[in-house]
Formats: structure tokens, sequence, C-alpha cells
């Protein structure tokens, strides 16, 4: 069976923190790395973290020094920290392998907001 689910999103002032959460089947997750999405209102999805199976991280310029994505293979999870949040970091959040496509499986996502 094939699921995503994100969790963990919520309205935050500006310089708050979130930890979202994904937990993947293990047809998604594998040995594959994972990655976090997010897709502000009005434009496309964009891979901000990944991670792979051991561990080696990258990050959009956006986002570096302040998110940190981390996996729990044991578990197929997969997480994001998010430290000094901006309001341009408001989107709406999702999960999936790097790379995926848009006709790949999709979970719910989580939305972020952020006030300012």
């Amino acid at each position: 069976q094939v699921h995503l689910v994100e969790s963990g999103g919520g309205l935050v002032q500006a310089g708050g923190s979130l930890r979202l959460s994904c937990a993947a089947s293990r047809i998604i997750f594998g040995n594959d790395p994972m990655g976090w999405y997010r897709q502000a209102p009005g434009g496309q999805r964009e891979l901000v973290a990944s991670i792979t199976w051991n561990g080696r991280t990258n990050y959009v310029a956006s986002v570096k020094g302040r998110f940190t994505i981390s996996r729990d293979n044991a578990k197929n999870t997969v997480y994001l920290q998010m430290n000094s949040l901006k309001p341009e970091d408001t989107a709406v959040y999702y999960c999936n392998r790097d790379p995926a496509a848009e006709y790949d499986y999709w979970g719910q996502g989580t939305q972020v907001t952020v006030s300012s």
C-alpha cells in the first residue's frame, strides 16, 4: 500500500520553529533519497531539502542554515526541523523521493503559515 502522510504544520510567527514529519510506505521510502518539497500559493512545487539513505543532506540556498532534514530508516519517516521561519516560507510542504515527478503519487501535504 502506497502512502505519504505529512504532519506538523501550523501557524507560527516569524522567527518561530516547526518540526514536520512524514510517514512513508516502504515501497516509497526504500533506500532512495528522500526530500521535502514546498508549494507556495500560485507557485510551482520546489525541492527545499533532501537526504540520502546514509544521511548526506542538501538544501536550497534560501533555507540553508535554518532547516534540518533527517530520517529514521527503521520507521520509514523523514523529518524537517524548521527554525527562524520567515513569511516567505509559507507554503504547503510535501515529502517524497528525490527526485519525484508531478505525476508520481503525492500525499496531502501540511500547511505552514508564517505571520510577520
